[in-house]
């Protein structure tokens, strides 16, 4: 029954959001546009802020209903392990050939669950790395420093091993902006020109 759950987590993770709105509402594959990552941020970036929220908020979702399949089903598994199974699959989703996102906001929705302290302490870092660094990928490399520094005063091992691979996989998932941050061209938030990655409404039909 534990290997069906979390079986059922990394399929509900890999549901591609990002990339179901800009082919059915955009038509276009929002890895072909911006930072060419299937996530909210490039989500923002390319298609603007209605079609962002959808993502976020499916996303968090996403990471929340599987760090609650344990809880519904009354299975004796920690509602975090399995919720990190979604990100895993968020990640690297099979249904969109592995090339999924950036795990910040399903990783949101499962500490949103399994444990709410963890959740403020790890955003309210996020946001703060950004509003002084202007950098999301700072933010977001931060969500993985803070849960990393987090575990080290909660009882037993576990958390810690858990949290250092996940600050390496966000290091890996994040490389392409650290080469971009290194070189001088990764945008900040404020950048104007990220403004001319957006696709314009009216050209939408002939997008492909």
């Amino acid at each position: 029954m534990t290997s069906l759950l979390l079986l059922f987590a990394y399929l509900i993770g890999s549901i591609p959001t990002a990339l179901l709105v800009g082919k059915y509402a955009f038509n276009i594959d929002i890895r072909e546009h911006g930072s060419n990552n299937p996530g909210a941020t490039n989500t923002l970036r390319v298609l603007g802020k209605k079609a962002a929220v959808i993502v976020l908020l499916v996303d968090v979702g996403k990471g929340a209903l599987a760090a609650s399949l344990p809880i519904l089903l009354e299975i004796e598994i920690e509602p975090l392990y399995v919720g990190l199974i979604a990100v895993v699959g968020h990640c690297f989703p099979i249904f969109a050939g592995f090339r999924g996102g950036k795990a910040i906001a399903t990783t949101a929705g499962v500490l949103l669950v399994s444990n709410i302290w963890m959740f403020l302490a790890a955003y309210l870092v996020f946001i703060f790395v950004i509003y002084i660094s202007k950098y999301v990928f700072f933010g977001s490399l931060s969500v993985g420093l803070t849960l990393l520094l987090y575990s080290f005063f909660t009882p037993g091992r576990e958390h810690e091993l858990i949290f250092s691979f996940f600050l390496f996989l966000l290091i890996l998932l994040h490389r392409s902006n650290i080469s971009n941050y290194f070189h001088n061209i990764e945008p900040k938030i404020n950048d104007k020109k990220i403004k001319d990655d957006r696709i314009p409404p009216k050209r939408n039909v002939n997008r492909t």
